[in-house]
């Protein structure tokens, strides 16, 4: 299983994809690297726990009350928050469960972050297969 988990990861992992699905340390990562904003989700298998982190490429987070994942495509869905944390560029939020956003990752077309007058858009081309492998890591057996 974990050899057949670490081609998958091999696979996905190439410069010409922008979704990729990793593994750090204890880690199950899911990250995309765009022109605007980055994503990192994380799932700790300890606690267990999820992170998403999105750092803008502009600079900060302006403050707002609520923080938004608005998913548009085949399965729509809106995601609000008021637990999300700001620091510097980085906007992070922790949950023990993402079944909302990977679904919105992996069954759509676009997603936008949202928070006060910040709206940034990102495709989600090429990431329903990472998101499938992340998905896989975070049921793993660990070793």
């Amino acid at each position: 299983m974990k050899r057949r988990f670490a081609l998958i990861l091999a696979l996905l992992s190439t410069q010409a994809q922008a979704w990729e699905a990793s593994i750090d340390g204890p880690l199950c990562v899911l990250s995309h690297g765009g022109e605007t904003l980055d994503i990192r989700l994380t799932y700790d298998p300890g606690p267990p726990r999820y992170t998403i982190t999105l750092t803008r490429a502009e600079g900060g987070w302006p403050e707002a009350p609520v923080f938004a994942l608005q998913f548009n495509g085949p399965r729509p869905n809106l995601i609000t928050t008021d637990r999300h944390v700001i620091d510097g560029p980085a906007l992070s939020v922790t949950d023990r469960g993402f079944g909302n956003v990977l679904d919105g990752l992996q069954f759509n077309d676009t997603v936008t972050a949202l928070t006060g007058d910040a709206a940034i858009t990102v495709p989600l081309t090429d990431a329903a297969a990472a998101v499938a492998a992340f998905r896989a890591c975070t049921t793993a057996p660990s070793a």
